[in-house]
């Protein structure tokens, strides 16, 4: 006989459900120090219900193991090392991860959306034959995810009926996990046998004293306003001030004016400081895309009908070559 369910037994049978999600989180890391999206992606994944496991693959990445296991939320840490696991090469990490659902039979597998892991989980998901849900900024229900459509004009609600889901989550869109207060057990796996189609060499990293793009607290963005590479010297004197990390629009970046590492926007990386200032910036959608979740946004532009005032918090109708000068030297009163 069919019964008609209530509130509370619904709320039993989401709690029962609940119980059998388990979720596995790709940690991304450099062997030393773990990314700061891995906790960003953890919170979603706590917002499933159910356990939450990280799996944790390199080489000599003990520092690694012991910073994820006191993350709030985490209750296992499944530890695999092995020299193929250097660099975190998605032909070396995908069999591992297929390997790891197997033992386990995770309902959910994430991964921060930065290049690791929009690099790494459309390969899993493929090997998985599923569908992937890449960069989700909310989410639902354990089958139910939203992420932005049309360079972020638009919010689209995926239900995803596959049997493993398999999702990017954007780190801007949820709140660190914390470091402290966890207590997770580590586990050793078996590592896979290395494919050897890809060999990791070396990577040159730009080195600078200001804090990284994505995780800083004030980001100074520069455009083609600014006219030269040369003249992003201005920004970077201010940046110093501010104690700023630097960003570029496409339009820069397209220019030759700073290197593609430093750009902001739906093809670039997506950010949200307390404060972002844009100078010289048009704010074509693109570029907004990257950052209209900023805290607080100024815009300094000369075109006083420039679309970045529409999303500016405060905006200053002014030549950047005066203004941007001013301002670094007030600050050094």
């Amino acid at each position: 006989m069919n019964r008609a369910f209530n509130k509370t037994s619904l709320k039993q049978l989401t709690g029962i459900l609940q119980r059998f999600q388990s979720t596995l989180v790709v940690a991304e890391h450099n062997n030393d120090k773990l990314t700061p999206i891995t906790l960003n992606a953890i919170t979603a994944a706590s917002k499933l219900g159910g356990e939450v496991s990280c799996l944790v693959a390199g080489t000599n990445c003990a520092k690694v193991v012991e910073e994820i296991s006191k993350v709030h939320g985490v209750k296992k840490v499944l530890v695999a090392q092995h020299d193929s696991y250097k660099g975190g090469l998605p032909e070396e990490l995908t069999p591992l991860i297929l390997q790891t659902q197997k033992q386990f039979n995770f309902t959910h597998i994430c991964a921060g959306a930065s290049a690791f892991g929009k690099n790494l989980l459309p390969r899993v998901a493929a090997k998985l034959d599923v569908a992937p849900v890449s960069d989700i900024i909310e989410i639902k229900s354990p089958d139910t995810f939203v992420r932005t459509i049309y360079a972020g004009n638009a919010l689209s609600t995926v239900k995803c009926n596959e049997p493993i889901k398999v999702f990017t989550v954007r780190g801007t869109s949820f709140e660190a996990a914390s470091t402290e207060g966890g207590s997770a057990a580590s586990e050793e796996v078996a590592a896979a046998s290395p494919t050897g189609i890809s060999e990791w060499l070396e990577q040159t990293l730009t080195k600078s004293d200001r804090p990284e793009l994505t995780s800083a607290k004030v980001v100074v963005s520069g455009g083609r306003g600014l006219k030269s590479g040369e003249n992003f010297q201005l920004l970077y004197d201010l940046a110093d001030k501010l104690n700023a990390a630097v960003g570029a629009s496409r339009a820069a970046v397209d220019a030759g004016y700073v290197p593609n590492d430093m750009q902001v926007g739906q093809t670039g990386k997506i950010v949200a400081p307390e404060l972002y200032i844009a100078v010289g910036i048009s704010g074509a959608i693109q570029h907004l895309a990257g950052m209209k979740d900023s805290k607080t946004i100024v815009a300094i532009n000369k075109d006083p009908e420039a679309p970045i005032f529409q999303v500016a918090d405060y905006g200053l109708v002014a030549d950047l070559f005066k203004a941007v000068p001013e301002m670094t030297e007030s600050l050094s009163k």
